[in-house]
């Protein structure tokens, strides 16, 4: 199993630690570097930042969202990102969620499969560099009766195949990406509950398109915070908010991925109270009614021996590269969260 860290977005108050923290994370022999975009800074010049201050590691885009962009560009941006890197660049899409795709791209979040498909597929086409022509239902290229015609992708990438990764929670959307994808973006990730909540239905996928799961990068992102056993309880209150956001404010209370993923392993109660208390305004009450348990099941926290432990349980149900998110208010602290995480990998027999 691979290590990977995740930078999260950038303009969270630690960006001018985050090239020092993918700089380390390259030195401990960490195999990717992500970063974020949402509704702040864009992925891709952090990640063309990142590339050229590194020699090794990769970088990915977790995610570029589908909304922000034409197919045809972002295989042009992949293109010359991995061209500019040495072939280190790796394709990470997703939806976003209703509220940024219509409220900030105003862009109207319908038929999310269907849309992802086709865009996978284009972006496929484009960065084939073959003259690019496609029929579907969201996108025509070239456009009918006008003076466009079928083009072809200028850039050489560094490699004949980029990696694809699609971020997928719910059953349905999982399963098509084990079809069209090469990994899987998870977030909020139980090894308890992997088989059942993810790897089934990336499973199923692959069968579709004739695969196993075999080369199929399964890389969710955990929280990491390292510190005493006996100290876990508070370690885990650090990321109540964080939780509370995404079971809580992501999306609306008709429509949160995140909530329903906590359901789908067994806090449907919880959740639900969660939500409430977030959408009401109560985010400190949300953030309290986090369950203990679901913390600690998704994200890695304690001494190095238990985060060794965790990773264990990751690798067995499935995960290939586990995507650590350090915490740490100081650059020290994520620095030492770092290394952590790669003495934890090794104890575990995992590097």
């Amino acid at each position: 199993m691979q290590l990977g860290i995740n930078l999260g977005y950038w303009g969270a108050g630690m960006d001018g630690d985050n090239l020092a923290v993918a700089q380390e994370a390259e030195r401990l022999g960490y195999a990717v570097c992500w970063a974020a975009e949402a509704y702040g800074s864009d992925a891709a010049t952090v990640l063309s930042w990142v590339a050229a201050k590194t020699e090794r590691i990769d970088v990915g885009s977790a995610i570029f969202q589908i909304p922000a962009r034409q197919p045809a560009m972002t295989a042009m941006t992949a293109a010359t990102l991995d061209s500019l890197s040495g072939g280190r660049f790796r394709l990470g899409l997703g939806v976003s969620g209703p509220q940024v795709s219509e409220g900030w791209y105003g862009v109207k979040f319908d038929k999310p499969l269907s849309r992802t498909r086709e865009y996978v597929e284009i972006v496929r086409r484009a960065m084939s560099r073959e003259r690019l022509t496609f029929e579907g239902e969201h996108w025509t290229l070239p456009l009918p009766g006008g003076p466009g015609k079928p083009i072809r992708l200028t850039v050489h990438p560094e490699r004949e195949h980029i990696p694809v990764y699609v971020a997928a929670i719910g059953p349905k959307n999982l399963e098509q990406t084990g079809e069209i994808a090469d990994g899987a973006l998870l977030i909020f990730p139980s090894a308890e509950h992997l088989e059942e909540t993810a790897v089934k239905y990336l499973r199923a996928g692959r069968e579709k398109a004739g695969k196993t799961l075999d080369g199929f990068d399964v890389c969710p992102t955990l929280p990491l915070a390292v510190g005493d056993d006996k100290d876990v309880a508070r370690l885990a209150d650090t990321f109540r908010p964080y939780t509370a956001l995404y079971v809580g404010g992501m999306g609306s209370a008709k429509q949160n991925f995140y909530n329903q993923l906590a359901r789908r392993m067994g806090y449907e109660r919880e959740a639900a109270d969660v939500q409430d208390k977030y959408l009401s305004g109560d985010k400190n009450g949300a953030a309290a009614a986090v369950p203990h348990e679901l913390i600690d099941q998704t994200t890695l926290l304690g001494s190095v021996d238990r985060i060794a432990d965790r990773m264990k349980a990751y690798a067995a149900a499935g995960v290939t590269t586990l995507s650590l998110a350090p915490a740490g208010f100081t650059l020290d602290e994520r620095l030492a969260s770092l290394r952590a995480g790669a003495e934890a990998v090794e104890r575990a027999g995992l590097a």
